[in-house]
C-alpha cells in the first residue's frame, strides 16, 4: 500500500500539482521590448563581506540599458573586508553605510530597509551582491511589470554550476524549488501559493508600503517568500526563470552547498520537531519508497515503483536541461533527495544545540 501510496503521489505531482517540472516560464528581452511606462527606479543591493563578487555585480547594474531614470542603492551592511570601497563610483551609485542591526531584524531586511527609506521611486529592484545581470535585464522586469499587471515579478536567476558538488546538486536545488512553489501556481491570482526567489525582486512602492513596508517582514529568515505571500495579499505576483541574470557565488564543495541548505531548512519547518517528522517520513515516501520497492519488491508492487521512478526521473529532466546537465543525472535524483534530507536534520540539530541560522558571522537564534 505504500508503493501504491508512492505512486499516486507522483501521479498527483506531475499531472496536478501546477506543472512544476516544466521549468518555465522565462522572461526574454522580446516579451515587452517597449512599455508604455518607464518609471524611476531604485536597485537596492544589501552587501556585507562581499569584496569579491561586487565590482561586476555594481557595474552590470549601471549598465543596464533602461530608458528611464534608475538609481543603484549599495547598502553596505557593516562589511569589514572593503566592499563599499570595492564596488566603484559612479553618479547613479549611491553608497549607504549601515547602522548597527536593531533585535528582531534579519540583516538582509535591516540593509533593504535603509535603502527603501533612502529612496522615493516607485519601483524597486531588490537583487543580490552576487547576481550579475545581462544589460537587457532591467527593461525586461519593468515591462513584466505592466503586461498584465501585476505588483511584484520575481526571477530564479541562473545559479552556479561549474563545480562537481554544484552540477551534482544545483540543478536539483532549482527542482525541489519549483515543487514547493509551483511557478504557474504562483502566477494564478486565484491560487493561495506564493513564490520569490531573493536575487531579483521588482516590487512596486506602493504595493510594499501597503503590507506595512519592509518592517512587517523584518524577522523573515526566508525573506523572499515572506514578501511575496504578503505582496500577493495586495495583486498578482509573477514567479519565472531568468535567463538575464545569473549568480556569481560559488559553492565549490558539497560541504558549502550543506550549509546553505542547513541555513533555513528548519526555519521553513517553523521549528517544529512534529513538521520535521511528518516531512522526512512524507519524503520517505516519495523519494525512496519507489526505488525500494523497484529493487526489492515483486508483481504490482515492483510495477508501483518503476512507475513512480520513471515519473520523477521524468520531471527531473527539463531542469536538467535547463542546466545543460545530462538527463541520466535524474536516476541520482533518489541519492540527492537523501543528501537534502540530511542537511534538512542537520538544520535542525543545529538549532537545537543553539547555534541556529547564521550568515556572514551572524547568528539569527
Amino acid at each position: 500500500m505504500i508503493a501504491l501510496l508512492s505512486l499516486v503521489i507522483w501521479l498527483y505531482l506531475v499531472f496536478l500539482h501546477g506543472r512544476f517540472w516544466s521549468s518555465s516560464p522565462e522572461l526574454r528581452p522580446e516579451t515587452g521590448a517597449a512599455t508604455a511606462a518607464l518609471p524611476d527606479i531604485d536597485v537596492i543591493v544589501p552587501a556585507r563581506d562581499e569584496v569579491a563578487t561586487i565590482g561586476p555585480v555594481i557595474a552590470s547594474l549601471l549598465a543596464q540599458d533602461y530608458a528611464g531614470n534608475f538609481r543603484v542603492i549599495l547598502v553596505d551592511d557593516n562589511s569589514t573586508d572593503g566592499t563599499a570601497a570595492a564596488a566603484g563610483t559612479a553618479p547613479r551609485l549611491q553608497i549607504l553605510h549601515g547602522q548597527p542591526k536593531p533585535a528582531g531584524w534579519s540583516g538582509k531586511l535591516w540593509a533593504l530597509s535603509q535603502g527603501v527609506a533612502a529612496s522615493s521611486a516607485p519601483v524597486l529592484l531588490f537583487t543580490d551582491a552576487d547576481i550579475v545581470h545581462d544589460p537587457r535585464h532591467l527593461s525586461t522586469l519593468v515591462a513584466r511589470l505592466d503586461a498584465p499587471r501585476v505588483e511584484l515579478v520575481s526571477e530564479m536567476v541562473r545559479l552556479n554550476c561549474t563545480s562537481l558538488a554544484e552540477r551534482a546538486l544545483v540543478p536539483a536545488f532549482v527542482y525541489f524549488f519549483q515543487m514547493l512553489y509551483p511557478f504557474a501556481s504562483v502566477n494564478n491570482p486565484r491560487a493561495k501559493v506564493a513564490g520569490a526567489a531573493g536575487g531579483t525582486v521588482l516590487v512596486r512602492s506602493d504595493s510594499l508600503a501597503g503590507i506595512g513596508g519592509i518592517e512587517a517582514i523584518k524577522s523573515a529568515l526566508i525573506d523572499d517568500c515572506t514578501l511575496a505571500k504578503a505582496i500577493k495579499g495586495v495583486g498578482p505576483i509573477y514567479l519565472g526563470h531568468s535567463g538575464l541574470a545569473r549568480s556569481v557565488r560559488p559553492y565549490p564543495h558539497f560541504a558549502d552547498i550543506w550549509n546553505m541548505i542547513a541555513r533555513t531548512a528548519f526555519t521553513q519547518l517553523r521549528y517544529s520537531a512534529p513538521l520535521l517528522l511528518l516531512t522526512l517520513v512524507g519524503l520517505t515516501i516519495v523519494w525512496l519508497v519507489p526505488v525500494g520497492a523497484l529493487v526489492f519488491g515483486t508483481g504490482w508492487i515492483r510495477a508501483s515503483g518503476a512507475a513512480a521512478c520513471v515519473l520523477a526521473a521524468a520531471s527531473y529532466v527539463p531542469t536538467l536541461l535547463r542546466y545543460e546537465r545530462s538527463p541520466l543525472w535524474a536516476a541520482a535524483l533518489p541519492l540527492i533527495a537523501l543528501f537534502y534530507m540530511a542537511a534538512t536534520v542537520g538544520s535542525a540539530v543545529k538549532h537545537w544545540f543553539g547555534r541556529g541560522s547564521q550568515w556572514k558571522n551572524r547568528a539569527y537564534g
